[in-house]
């Protein structure tokens, strides 16, 4: 049985990588470069060649604020390649594990978002990838739609790395946002989910939160990194923090739903998370 995973270049791609042996398949990883999930003729190739039983997608258009003006870009990636790839996973009967966001909501709400509250994108970003995830639910392909939040790990950038890197290049002084309640979610631990799903071969498909355990600001992720590290860099908070793009103010994801139907895997909480990939990386 072999599993592809595109977009190996990412930050999940490359946690995955980190695991590849937890697999009990053999897993292929493609980056952008070597399958450009945009490029129909090339997936098509791919899928009738190699039959693959697992698609994980990791390929996005992930910059939030230029997605605000490269909509087309954005909408190639997260729409229509995800579009694309479902039909084919249909088509060779191939389990699609797609990756999506917690930017599909609007923020309002504050509790806690189930998968069957309703969606409404304020950000250019958000709806592309709810797009993404309709095309996905009418293609008939067995797959596990996986919404995420404020994604970070030891690999490319993410507000992990920022905040880390500004703590080596000892920086006086940051500001950091109090706007946003959400969850950090660490992509090494999703990362082990996607292989606990793909291992256990669970037909329990559908839509499913993941992040870790918690709620909080992003300033208060920045305290804690920088407990962590033990830096004395001044970490100043700022409630109007002007992007381009809208932000939901309030993202927090229910997990409640993975915790029922996949009882055997254990969800971390937030700190506990970045605690253990600090002591892995230093």
């Amino acid at each position: 049985m072999s599993v592809l995973v595109t977009g190996a270049n990412g930050q999940l791609g490359l946690c995955l990588q980190a695991i590849s042996a937890n697999f009990k398949s053999i897993v292929k990883f493609k980056t952008s470069s070597e399958l450009d999930v945009t490029n129909i003729e090339a997936l098509t190739e791919y899928f009738k060649t190699e039959q693959p039983k697992y698609c994980i997608n990791c390929a996005a258009y992930t910059n939030v604020e230029a997605a605000e003006e490269e909509t087309k870009k954005a909408n190639e990636v997260n729409y229509l390649a995800v579009r694309n790839l479902a039909q084919l996973c249909k088509q060779y009967n191939c389990v699609l594990i797609h990756i999506s966001t917690d930017y599909v909501f609007n923020g309002q709400k504050q509790t806690p978002y189930l998968e069957t509250d309703t969606t409404q994108p304020i950000n250019v970003y958000g709806l592309s990838k709810l797009n993404g995830e309709k095309a996905i639910q009418t293609s008939g392909c067995h797959h596990f739609i996986i919404r995420t939040s404020w994604l970070y790990s030891q690999y490319n950038k993410n507000f992990f790395n920022f905040v880390k890197s500004q703590i080596e290049a000892k920086t006086e002084e940051i500001t950091i946002t109090t706007e946003q309640i959400g969850t950090p979610t660490n992509a090494n631990d999703l990362a082990e989910f996607i292989c606990y799903l793909v291992n256990s071969e669970s037909k329990k498909y559908g839509l499913y939160h993941f992040s870790n355990e918690g709620e909080l600001t992003w300033y208060d992720f920045s305290l804690k990194i920088k407990q962590l590290y033990n830096s004395d860099i001044k970490i100043t908070p700022i409630e109007n923090f002007k992007t381009i793009a809208k932000r939901p103010p309030y993202s927090v994801l229910s997990k409640d739903k993975l915790k029922q139907n996949f009882r055997g895997f254990y969800l971390k909480k937030w700190d506990e998370s970045l605690a253990d990939l600090i002591k892995k990386i230093g």
